[in-house]
């Protein structure tokens, strides 16, 4: 039976291990099945405080799990399929069954990708799912933004301040955002539109570098090639919760908190991008991990007391 057990290995999940491990509650952490959460799959990281240079996305996540373990905390590279979270809770991995008196979530949230064989291996090296993390690093650069909905104009809009110029892709002839950011991204001066159109290639993964992008045209079948130096898929995320979502209160997939960290069901709480889809930064989840170790440590005090 242990303490606490925190799902996810991300920002959220290792800040949570690292208070959790200080207060001598001996956590385990099941890294799941992105081990190091979304930063594992970034370059450059320079807006997280402390670092002045920057630093490798992997390198950091790496030094905060060994910092957690430095204090006790255990980790295990395991995924949990499925989970009963009546009171004390139970988790299990293909592995084996782990049982709990208190559960932190910190799996996160996975980008949906186009599922091309050239983006995944351009992730990090011109290829983005986060405008507000990379967005500074093409500075004077022509960049695509593939998504038709609100996350796609944010970006787009977030983008103008550093590229050169922004093309939005989108698969149909409108758009599904709102009307106030569709109309702000239409009249914007540096945006210009591919309507009707898929991309079916990011060149060019053997450089490492985006050079530019093959699309298709839906309507006419017309394939082409476009000059481009930065690519960034705003086609949604897909919250990690599959293994709680008939036990937890959730909104589109998210676990919905209140109180800090604290879900629907006493002794779960809830940290990082498997609550938070406004944010989604590597310094917000750090301290919504932080929140939830302390919010554990004190339902586990509680707990004590009423035995």
């Amino acid at each position: 039976m242990y303490k606490v057990i925190i799902l996810g290995s991300g920002c959220a999940g290792s800040t949570a291990a690292i208070y959790a491990a200080r207060a001598n509650l001996s956590p385990l952490v099941l890294e799941g099945h992105e081990p190091g959460g979304q930063l594992s799959l970034t370059t450059l990281v320079e807006n997280y405080p402390g670092f002045p240079d920057g630093i490798d996305g992997p390198e950091l996540v790496q030094r905060m799990k060994e910092q957690a373990q430095r204090f006790g905390a255990e980790y295990r590279m395991e995924t949990v399929v499925e989970a009963d979270l009546n009171h004390p809770f139970t988790v299990r991995t293909a592995a084996a069954s782990y049982r709990t008196l208190s559960l932190i979530i910190a799996s996160g949230a996975s980008a949906r990708l186009l599922g091309l064989e050239s983006e995944k291996r351009l992730i990090g090296y011109g290829v983005s799912t986060c405008a507000t993390c990379d967005g500074f690093f093409f500075r004077g650069q022509r960049v695509a933004v593939i998504g038709g909905g609100d996350s796609a104009m944010e970006e787009s809009l977030f983008l103008t301040k550093f590229a050169d110029s922004v093309t939005i892709i989108h698969r149909r002839d409108e758009l599904r955002a709102s009307k106030i950011m569709a109309a702000r991204a239409l009249s914007h001066p540096k945006i210009n539109f591919l309507w009707d159109t898929v991309v079916t290639d990011i060149l060019d993964p053997e450089k490492k570098r985006v050079e530019s992008i093959r699309v298709r045209n839906l309507k006419t079948g017309e394939e082409s090639q476009v000059p481009m130096e930065g690519v960034f898929v705003a086609i949604g995320h897909t919250p990690n919760s599959e293994a709680f979502r008939d036990q937890v209160k959730t909104h589109g997939g998210y676990i919905s908190v209140h109180g800090g960290s604290r879900t629907s069901v006493e002794g779960v709480f809830a940290a990082g991008d498997i609550h938070d889809h406004v944010y989604r930064q590597a310094v917000t989840a750090a301290g919504a991990g932080c929140r939830a170790a302390i919010d554990a440590e004190k339902y586990l005090e509680n707990l004590a007391h009423s035995d």
